[in-house]
C-alpha cells in the first residue's frame, strides 16, 4: 500500500540507496512511476505493506516501511532488493554498493569510493565538518535527524 512518505511514523524502517550519479528529470519521473507500481503491490505473506518513498537530491532512493502496520518478511525484503537491482540495470547505475561515500561539496553531491574518501580525509581535502550522508540510519526519525550530518558525527569520523 503506497502512502505519502511524510505520513509514515517516526519508527518506520528506512532503506537508503545512493546512486553513483545524479538522475535526470526524465529518469526521476520514471523511477517515481516504478516505485509507485512496486509499493502498490508490495506485500509480506499476503498482507499489504504500508510504504512510501522519497528521491532526495536526484541522487538517493529512500524507502520507508511502517512496520507497526505490517512488518517486512525475508521474502518482501528480497523482493525490494530485486526491484532495486532492476533499477540498477534499467538506469545503468550503482545503488547497492555500500563501499562508497556521498557528501556535500558546496551545492553539489560528491560520490567517492570509501578508500578515496579516506585518503581525502588524510590529506585534509575533507574534514570532520564536511556534511556526509549516513545511509546506515534505520528509522524515519533517524533519517530526518541524522542522515545529513558532519562527518565527525557519523561513522565517517574514524577517518579524521
Amino acid at each position: 500500500m503506497l502512502v505519502p512518505f511524510e505520513t509514515l511514523p517516526d519508527s518506520a524502517r528506512i532503506w537508503i540507496y545512493q546512486s553513483n550519479r545524479t538522475f535526470t528529470d526524465a529518469e526521476l519521473a520514471e523511477i517515481r512511476k516504478d516505485m509507485e507500481a512496486f509499493l502498490t503491490q508490495w506485500t509480506a505473506h499476503g498482507s499489504d505493506l504500508k510504504a512510501g518513498f522519497e528521491l532526495p537530491y536526484k541522487r538517493f532512493i529512500v524507502l520507508g516501511l511502517d512496520q507497526e502496520h505490517t512488518g517486512a518478511s525475508g521474502c518482501s525484503i528480497d523482493a525490494s532488493v530485486h526491484f532495486i537491482q532492476a533499477l540498477e540495470t534499467k538506469y545503468q547505475v550503482s545503488l547497492l554498493d555500500r563501499m562508497n561515500v556521498s557528501y556535500k561539496q558546496g551545492p553539489h553531491i560528491a560520490y567517492k569510493p570509501l578508500d578515496e574518501f579516506r585518503k581525502m580525509a588524510k590529506s585534509r581535502a575533507v574534514s570532520g565538518k564536511t556534511v556526509v550522508f549516513n545511509n546506515l540510519v534505520a528509522t524515519k526519525l533517524d533519517y530526518e535527524e541524522y542522515w545529513e550530518v558532519p562527518a565527525s558525527e557519523s561513522w565517517h569520523n574514524r577517518f579524521f
